[in-house]
């Protein structure tokens, strides 16, 4: 690597990369990358890489004007995939920092994903980070930086040029606050991916908005935590890569290899199937449920027989039938006719279940709506 001019030059103990793009437009999987630009720094030095890139399609006036990249220009550059190796190659292991770099991550997550590469870094954000060190400022933009903290560009919409005046920024940062200061900032804006290397963003995509419970699962399959949200999706995608993770988290992250999910119908249904599920599995990542003053074994059942709760979530509209007999979870069904055969593993008593109790007790006691499920019929008590 070489050595930067500039004084009070600033490195840090492990390898970072800032990465700008230039592209033919704004969305997703439809425009492609003209230009690539990045400055890789490391314990030993700083050096700079950048390519032009054949986008495969032409680039609109406006954007030619903006950048001054021009059809002629790329024409004989490589394309993206010719170049992907080595670009993976070298951005591996190191943290990802963009201004707004959910655009820059998600063109390469794109580009990589049609050739078949999977590009996961820990990604962090140059306008969240400086929201969160300057939170009285109002403008966080490329531009407002530049003036703001005397920032000396070598050309503007040009990704090199672009990444360099993040560096510079990541400089300004670490002479002006306090090492402590600025790394807590960081960490908070940070977006780990490369600790849960094993599930992509499509894996979490899938997942369902709404209610729900998931699993996660590590080395053979064994299940290491079992866990519930009105809103699925979101929790995952905060256990695995949100930036504020505890250490907990963290650990977990790094552990899991596989994730399963279903919806519930509502809060009830992923209240019941957690504490089923943990109860039979005992991830070793569930802290197990503790007796509590009050807590009552063998309470008496209120119903003549099993009954059946119906709930709809309201984020996706799912509906799920919950049946429950003497403090026992037998299961859920998506309709009425299906949770009928649940009511069969009623048949031999139950054993009591405390999670079941602690549950439904409180909400039966407000006056929670239930039925009675017969093997043919079901009425309101």
């Amino acid at each position: 690597m070489s050595s930067d001019p500039r004084p009070e030059f600033f490195l840090p103990s492990e390898p970072i990369v800032f990465v700008d793009l230039e592209t033919t437009g704004g969305t997703f999987g439809v425009d492609r990358i003209t230009e690539i630009g990045i400055v890789e720094v490391g314990p030993n030095g700083m050096s700079q890489w950048t390519s032009l890139v054949n986008p495969g399609k032409p680039i609109p006036s406006f954007i030619q004007q903006l950048t001054g990249i021009t059809n002629e220009m790329v024409r004989n550059a490589p394309s993206f995939e010719e170049l992907a190796t080595g670009l993976l190659d070298r951005m591996r292991g190191r943290l990802f920092i963009a201004h707004n770099a959910h655009f820059d991550h998600s063109f390469l997550k794109s580009e990589f994903k049609r050739i078949g590469l999977r590009f996961a870094p820990d990604v962090l954000c140059t306008v969240q980070l400086s929201r969160a060190v300057y939170p009285g400022e109002s403008r966080h933009g490329l531009d407002a930086l530049v003036e703001r903290h005397a920032l000396v560009p070598s050309a503007r919409h040009r990704a090199l040029a672009d990444a360099d005046l993040l560096w510079q920024f990541w400089q300004h940062l670490h002479r002006a606050h306090a090492a402590d200061v600025l790394r807590a900032h960081m960490e908070r804006v940070t977006r780990r991916f490369q600790l849960a290397e094993h599930i992509d963003e499509d894996t979490i995509e899938a997942i369902s908005a709404g209610c729900g419970v998931y699993t996660f699962y590590g080395e053979g399959d064994v299940p290491l935590f079992v866990g519930r949200s009105v809103r699925m999706r979101q929790r995952v995608r905060s256990h695995l890569t949100g930036p504020r993770r505890s250490a907990r988290d963290m650990r977990l992250a790094a552990l899991v290899r596989r994730v399963e999910w279903k919806v519930t119908g509502g809060e009830i249904g992923a209240l019941l199937a957690e504490a089923q599920m943990v109860a039979l599995w005992r991830p070793a990542h569930n802290r197990a449920p503790k007796l509590r003053p009050g807590d009552l074994r063998g309470a008496p059942w209120p119903y003549a027989g099993t009954i059946v709760i119906e709930e709809r979530d309201a984020a996706t509209g799912e509906r799920a039938w919950h049946v429950i007999d003497r403090w026992q979870y037998f299961g859920s069904a998506a309709t009425l006719a299906d949770a009928h055969p649940l009511r069969a593993a009623s048949a031999v008593a139950p054993a009591f279940d405390l999670a079941v109790h602690r549950i439904l007790g409180e909400r039966l006691a407000r006056g929670l709506a239930v039925r009675s499920l017969d093997a043919s019929t079901a009425s309101a008590i």
